[in-house]
């Protein structure tokens, strides 16, 4: 559908232009063509992972977002908790690397949760250019209260699926991220 509106473009403005056949671009080929990639001619978007993967991160972050504003949190800060409470303590750097988030970006958040006192920093004693962050007590404390508000969400999103499903789910992610981290 897609690359036939195409072709029927192409024709009219090749006509319209006196361009001749010759220059017309060539059709993709067979071994590219089917429904789950943008270049094929057989490619419908609600056929491409990523535009489900986009749409679902999209709705979880707004159903996060209210819910975490109830606790006066955001998604950074609920990120950088859940790093720490499993870690208890993790350079700016894995944090930034777990995160999925720039560097700048994290050392930012990490202060200012350092002066909301959920979070303390130290130089690290192996090597003085880095920087340790560790969970207080009030961070303890704001990760237990954003799970409370949030927990629900989870078990809507993940409703009548099976352990097995969510596990598969997950291999097939890390596959895709690990794919592209090739790029």
């Amino acid at each position: 559908m897609y690359r036939s509106r195409w072709n029927d473009d192409w024709k009219y403005l090749s006509s319209r232009l006196g361009i001749i056949e010759a220059v017309r671009p060539m059709t993709v080929p067979k071994k590219y063509r089917n429904r789950y990639n943008p270049a094929s001619e057989d490619f419908h978007k609600e056929d491409f992972p990523f535009y489900w993967l986009a749409r679902v991160h999209a709705r979880y972050t707004m159903n996060m977002e209210k819910l975490l504003k109830k606790v006066d949190l955001d998604i950074p800060r609920w990120r950088v908790l859940n790093i720490l409470y499993e870690n208890q303590e993790a350079s700016i750097s894995e944090i930034s690397e777990h995160a999925i988030a720039k560097l700048s970006t994290i050392t930012r958040i990490v202060y200012r949760m350092k002066d909301d006192g959920l979070v303390e920093t130290r130089q690290s004693a192996q090597d003085g250019r880095v920087t340790q962050v560790s969970i207080t007590d009030e961070g303890r404390r704001a990760f237990i209260a954003m799970h409370e508000v949030t927990e629900g969400l989870f078990h809507t999103g993940f409703k009548d699926l099976s352990e097995a499903q969510i596990r598969k789910l997950n291999q097939t992610l890390s596959k895709i991220f690990d794919n592209l981290s090739d790029t």
